[in-house]
């Protein structure tokens, strides 16, 4: 009942985009943190050109330096992928540029050199990293990073705002919202997490949906979809969840299964 009655809400506040502005989107898959595996570490410049080279399109995750620099890493604290220990945030571009990621050569790289790097020949999904608190530094820092980029890219994140935030301040560029209904299991909370959803649709104005796969089918999901807004799925390890997102998502965010 209820989504019934959200659905011309959702089309007067949050309406679907045009299919040719999303329609990359659904070309081909997402490999998540680039083609990643034995031997080559998630989000650095080797799994991402594995994934072009590969025909794949590119999930990278942004997190901001002290001073509010975007830079390409996954994790809060520095401790599973870099050589270093302690808060991502807590140090400056000039001290983050140096530190290696763990088991290889690189170091911690920029969002701007690995828009360089990929230069148009895959498309990419930016996730802006933010639980809480204001938005605006990191979104800002993307922005000016994909200032004249001309290939395909698309930002998204969990946290509403970011949406909120590339709608008012940079609408050409794709913006979509991530989002799981994993996170409650009693009643009322999953009752509370729905209205969530649903304001932060109308809060973000997401052009596409970037959902997880463990919660397929899920009348969310396929409301927005019937609507015209591509979901994606995240993150598709084995052949079982393929051919879940087959049915129920427009293209999936993948991992390669382990050797």
């Amino acid at each position: 009942m209820l989504l019934s009655l959200f659905g011309p809400l959702d089309n007067l506040i949050s309406p679907a985009p045009e299919a040719a502005r999303v329609a990359f989107l659904r070309a081909r898959p997402f490999a998540h943190r680039g083609l990643h595996g034995p031997g080559v570490l998630e989000n650095s410049r080797a799994a991402f050109t594995a994934a072009v080279d590969g025909g794949f399109g590119i999930e990278l995750d942004v997190q901001a330096s002290r001073e509010g620099e975007a830079f390409v890493f996954h994790d809060s604290e520095l401790d599973r992928l870099a050589d270093a220990t302690g808060s991502f945030a807590a140090l400056r571009g000039v001290e983050l540029e140096k530190i290696r990621l763990k088991g290889c050569d690189e170091t911690i790289p920029r969002l701007s050199e690995i828009l360089d790097l990929v230069a148009g020949r895959a498309p990419i999904l930016i996730e802006i990293k933010i639980e809480k608190g204001p938005v605006g530094v990191l979104c800002l820092a993307v922005r000016r990073a994909l200032e004249g980029y001309n290939g395909p890219v698309a930002v998204m994140s969990f946290h509403p705002d970011v949406g909120r935030w590339f709608h008012e301040h940079a609408p050409r560029i794709v913006r979509g919202m991530v989002i799981t209904e994993q996170e409650a299991s009693a009643l009322p909370d999953k009752g509370r997490q729905a209205v969530e959803r649903q304001i932060g649709l109308w809060r973000a104005k997401p052009d596409f949906l970037a959902y997880d796969v463990a919660d397929f089918p899920s009348r969310f999901a396929g409301g927005q979809r019937k609507r015209g807004l591509p979901v994606l799925t995240w993150t598709v390890r084995t052949p079982e969840q393929e051919a879940v997102a087959a049915r129920y998502a427009d293209e999936i965010i993948f991992e390669k299964p382990p050797a």
